[in-house]
């Protein structure tokens, strides 16, 4: 384990990496959104690990397992390659609270963040959180960390909520990267 110094960028997937038609599970609907793969491949230039963490409440609902949200993550892996651009660590959350009950890992609980932070010896406090929906973004304060919202996927609802809690928003992972890379 490194010595908790390194740094991430926790993204979510659906929404603010790739399209997001709802559920997503069949891997030839997997379209990364403009510029993602750019930007993640910035992101890793510039020394950030990239870390996935989504929730996928469609297992909890039956309408697909886990061995689906795989095919899912191995497709996006191959369009970011296609970018020069990887992911550092993948992490997900197969509960939904009104069919599994409440679960300590669906987004905002800090479990897999808390478990990427063990396995890959991270400072929260030095890490960003991207995401189109609060929920993404959440656990940034909870741990000490910063947050940006990106207008994708369901972001452009959230961002009034968003600015009320002073969460910087920007138009997409571009811009996101943009910033994270600048510094701000």
């Amino acid at each position: 384990m490194a010595d908790a110094t390194r740094r991430a960028v926790f993204l979510d997937r659906d929404g603010t990496i790739v399209e997001d038609p709802g559920f997503l599970h069949q891997p030839g609907k997997v379209h990364l959104l403009a510029g993602a793969g750019e930007a993640i491949h910035q992101l890793n230039q510039a020394g950030w690990l990239v870390i996935t963490v989504s929730n996928q409440s469609g297992i909890a609902r039956g309408l697909y397992d886990a061995a689906a949200y795989q095919a899912v993550q191995r497709r996006l892996v191959e369009l970011l390659a296609a970018h020069d651009a990887r992911l550092d660590g993948a992490y997900f959350c197969p509960h939904h609270p009104a069919f599994t009950g409440p679960c300590e890992c669906r987004k905002p609980g800090l479990l897999l963040f808390r478990e990427a932070q063990a396995a890959l010896g991270l400072d929260l406090t030095r890490c960003r959180w991207v995401g189109d929906r609060l929920s993404d973004v959440e656990p940034a304060r909870k741990l000490g960390g910063r947050a940006l919202l990106v207008e994708t996927g369901g972001g452009a609802t959230y961002v009034g909520k968003a600015r009320a809690l002073r969460i910087p928003v920007v138009a997409d992972l571009a811009a996101a990267a943009a910033e994270i890379v600048r510094g701000a």
